[in-house]
């Protein structure tokens, strides 16, 4: 089977730790994970022209991952999140205006996505005009074959339902955490009746939004429900000693985007995604070593 080429577009920042700055950003987060599995993955974002910038080029080089494309505005700086963990838990301020404000649908950029097999994009990203109108267009260049993943990402105060509405007019595949569910139902006005909440919220979405083909909600350490159109399934999750939970939802989604790419039933997704997650929040940061041993390891446990 060819290589897979899978793109992560949207936020590039640095989280400002406790413990330091981490490079950070979920379609950052999802491209490296992405690409230790073995795909061809691209970021498409923007940094500034400061020492950050510098410092992410640095940090990106050291992984298989195409930072390439990576625009450059010399009139905003690269992004920032100031982080502050309680038991592992994150909590944010996103700093605004920073350069992925101001992305840009480039022919260089259409060219890539044009190209892909995958593309991840998400809310927090749309939070400015200028970049909700160059995703919306880059995703109107991908071929309607290749997989377009909206990873609901709902950050206050940065989203609403027209951004909502309209990323999910475009994808294929939608992935929320538990936290998140009835927040869009509620701005998307749609029911979530039923005696299983998380299950009649994914049908209700298969059903308001055509191109949908697979819902996935996530759960922390409860697992994940996996919903399309022909199947269902639960993983009741993997326990885990957490260090932080920083970058673990996009590791789920770039394992399911990974073994999605490659037909695999909706078990197998489910496993992949609960094993990086939980790999991801066992460790510090988003962007941790994983020795090739692990790699192997965990390859073997969700392939069996």
């Amino acid at each position: 089977m060819r290589v897979k080429r899978i793109v992560g577009i949207g936020e590039l920042l640095w989280d400002m730790l406790p413990t330091g700055p981490q490079l950070g950003g979920a379609p950052a987060n999802f491209s490296v994970m992405a690409a230790r599995l073995g795909n061809q993955t691209t970021i498409l974002s923007r940094i500034g022209t400061d020492a950050l910038a510098g410092q992410t080029l640095e940090v990106l080089a050291g992984y298989p991952v195409d930072a390439s494309h990576l625009q450059q505005d010399t009139a905003h700086p690269t992004g920032q999140v100031s982080v502050e963990l309680a038991d592992g838990q994150p909590s944010y301020v996103i700093h605004a205006p920073a350069a992925w404000d101001f992305l840009e649908a480039s022919d260089a950029w259409t060219q890539v996505v044009r190209q892909c097999d995958a593309i991840c994009f998400g809310s927090l990203a749309q939070r400015s005009a200028v970049s909700a109108a160059a995703i919306v267009r880059l995703l109107r260049s991908v071929e309607p074959q290749s997989a377009r993943i909206f990873d609901v990402n709902l950050r206050e105060p940065y989203y609403s339902s027209a951004v909502l509405q309209q990323s999910l007019t475009l994808a294929s595949v939608v992935k929320m955490n538990d936290a998140e569910v009835p927040r869009v139902l509620e701005l998307l006005q749609l029911p979530a009746a039923g005696s299983d909440p998380f299950r009649a919220a994914a049908e209700a979405l298969l059903e308001q939004y055509p191109a949908l083909e697979l819902v996935a909600i996530t759960c922390g350490g409860g697992g994940s429900l996996l919903v399309s159109r022909q199947d269902w399934h639960r993983h009741p999750g993997i326990p885990t000693e957490v260090m932080d939970t920083i970058g673990a939802g996009d590791a789920f989604t770039a394992a399911m985007t990974h073994y999605l790419l490659r037909q695999a039933p909706l078990a197998v997704l489910n496993e992949a995604g609960n094993r990086w997650g939980s790999y991801l929040a066992s460790q510090a940061g988003a962007m941790p070593p994983i020795p090739e041993e692990t790699m192997e390891e965990i390859r073997r446990e969700i392939e069996g």
